[in-house]
C-alpha cells in the first residue's frame, strides 16, 4: 500500500501508520457485509430445518406438567385419527396395564358378531401416548404457515450465525485496543457469553413450562378455552422470552463493570436494593412478553444475580483494602 494511501495516512502525534476514519469506515461495512452474509446463509438453511426447529421450540409446551404427579391416561386410535389422552382411574377403566401411572394406547376397531357390528378395543403397545397437555398449535390464515416458517428460521438464523458475526464485529474491534485491554474484554465476554447461556438454559428448561402453565390455569380460571394456540403467537413468545431471558442475565456485566471502575461501590449497591427490585420488573416487561406471569419470572432470577453482584463487590473491595494494608506495610 502506498504512503499517500489516505486510509492509512500517518497521523501527527502517533508512531506508524494509522487508517483514518474512512479507512475505518470501509472496515466497519466490509464486517457489516459479512455479519449479513453469515444470518442470511444461516436463514436458508434453517428454513429447510424449520419443522426441527419448531419441535425444539415446542419442548417447553410439551413439559407444562413437569411438577405434577403423572397418573394414568388412556388414548384411542381409529384410522389415522386420535383421541385423548384422557386420565383416568382404574375404576373407571379396568383394562389399564400394570403400573402406576400407564399410558395406554387402545386401537378402536370393528368386529362382526353374528348380524351386529360391534367396536373393539385393541392395546396397541407400540404406540406412543400423546404428551397429555392438550394443546395444539394451529394456524388461521392461508399465509401464516409460511410466515410461522420465516420467523422461526429467522430467530435460528440470528442464533445459530452469531459465532460468525460475534467475530467479525470482534476483527473491527479488537484491533483498536491494547494487549492488555483485548484480554480484558475477552474475559468479560467470555462471562458475558456464559450468562447469556445460563438465561436461555434456566428460561427454556425451567421457566417457560412454569410461565405456559401459570398462563393455562389463568384462562381455565377465567373460563376461555386454552388448548388452541396460534402457532405464530406462540414462536413469538418463546422466541422473545429466551431472548429477552438471555439479554437480561447481561444485567449483572453491567453492574460489576460500573463496580470495577470505581463508579459504583457494595454499599451503594446494598442502598438501592428496592429501586432494583423495581428495575427488575420493569426489565422484565421490556424484555420479554407484557403479562405479569413472564415479568415476575424474570424480575425474580434478575434481582438474585443482583444480590450475587453486591457479595461479589464487597469481595473485590476486601481484596483491595488487603492489598492497599500489605503495600503500606
Amino acid at each position: 500500500m502506498s504512503e499517500d494511501d489516505p486510509a492509512t495516512s500517518p497521523e501527527p502525534g502517533e508512531e506508524g501508520l494509522r487508517k483514518s476514519f474512512w479507512g475505518h469506515l470501509d472496515d466497519l461495512r466490509f464486517a457489516l457485509i459479512r455479519s449479513v452474509i453469515s444470518i442470511v446463509v444461516a436463514l436458508v438453511v434453517c428454513l429447510f430445518l424449520s419443522n426441527r426447529i419448531v419441535q425444539i421450540l415446542e419442548y417447553p409446551m410439551r413439559r407444562i406438567h413437569m411438577f405434577e404427579a403423572p397418573h394414568p391416561t388412556v388414548t384411542f386410535e381409529f384410522g389415522s385419527g386420535k383421541w385423548g389422552p384422557y386420565a383416568v382411574t382404574r375404576e373407571q377403566f379396568p383394562l389399564l396395564p400394570p403400573g402406576d401411572a400407564p399410558q395406554a394406547v387402545y386401537r378402536v376397531g370393528v368386529a362382526q358378531m353374528g348380524n351386529q357390528q360391534v367396536l373393539t378395543l385393541q392395546p396397541d403397545p407400540t404406540a406412543v401416548a400423546a404428551d397429555g397437555t392438550g394443546i395444539a398449535l394451529n394456524n388461521f390464515s392461508p399465509a401464516e404457515p409460511f410466515m410461522v416458517a420465516f420467523h422461526v428460521a429467522m430467530y435460528a438464523a440470528v442464533a445459530v450465525s452469531s459465532p460468525f458475526w460475534i467475530y467479525y464485529m470482534g476483527g473491527f474491534i479488537l484491533p483498536a485496543l491494547r494487549e492488555n485491554e483485548r484480554r480484558i474484554i475477552l474475559g468479560w465476554i467470555g462471562w458475558s457469553v456464559s450468562l447469556f447461556l445460563a438465561g436461555v438454559g434456566l428460561t427454556y428448561f425451567l421457566l417457560l413450562p412454569v410461565a405456559l402453565r401459570a398462563t393455562v390455569q389463568y384462562s381455565d380460571m377465567l373460563g376461555f378455552k386454552s388448548t388452541d394456540w396460534r402457532a405464530d403467537d406462540y414462536i413469538s413468545f418463546v422466541s422473545k422470552f429466551i431472548f429477552g431471558m438471555g439479554l437480561g442475565f447481561q444485567f449483572p456485566i453491567v453492574v460489576l463493570f460500573l463496580v470495577k471502575i470505581g463508579v459504583l461501590t457494595a454499599k451503594q449497591l446494598a442502598r438501592y436494593r428496592r429501586h432494583v427490585a423495581v428495575l427488575c420488573l420493569i426489565l422484565g416487561a421490556l424484555l420479554t412478553t407484557p403479562e405479569v406471569i413472564t415479568q415476575v419470572a424474570m424480575a425474580v432470577p434478575l434481582y438474585m444475580l443482583y444480590e450475587t453482584c453486591i457479595w461479589i463487590a464487597y469481595y473485590w473491595e476486601r481484596k483491595k483494602r488487603l492489598a492497599d494494608e500489605t503495600v503500606e506495610i
